[in-house]
Order: C-alpha cells, then structure tokens, then sequence
C-alpha cells in the first residue's frame, strides 16, 4: 500500500511539473508573438532616409528577356 501511495505522489509531482511548465511555455509564446505583432516593418522611416534601390524600366522587353532577368537577377 505504502508503495502504491508513493508512486501515485511521483506521478502527480511529475504531471503538476509538465504542467507548469507547458504554461510558462505557452504563455512564453503568447508573449513574443504580442510583441511582435506590434512591431511595423513596413513603415515610412524616419529622419534623413536614402532610397537605395531604384526601378530601371525596361520598355518593350520580351517575356522571355524579362525571365532571364529574373534568373540573373533575381527580381
């Protein structure tokens, strides 16, 4: 009896710990995905910003011109 009543108390100190720490996990991952949803990437940036990339355009160009540009520069 008595070892049937330790192995129920090992049990139960081993289901209280995953539990605890599946909590602090979950609400570990609910806090890094708060912060991030609040943080803008896309937004107008601030201060003396340069525009470092620039849209050549290429008029009259086929589609297969146009894919190998894509191939070679990969845009």
């Amino acid at each position: 009896m008595k070892t049937w009543l330790q192995a129920v108390l090992q049990t139960l100190k081993v289901f209280i710990l995953f539990m605890g720490c599946t909590l602090l996990f979950y609400y570990g991952i609910l806090w890094v995905s708060q912060e991030y949803e609040s943080y803008h990437r896309y937004d107008e940036p601030e201060g003396k910003a340069v525009k470092v990339f620039q849209m050549e355009e290429r008029k009259g160009t086929s589609f297969f011109e146009r894919l190998i540009f894509f191939y070679q520069e990969g845009e």
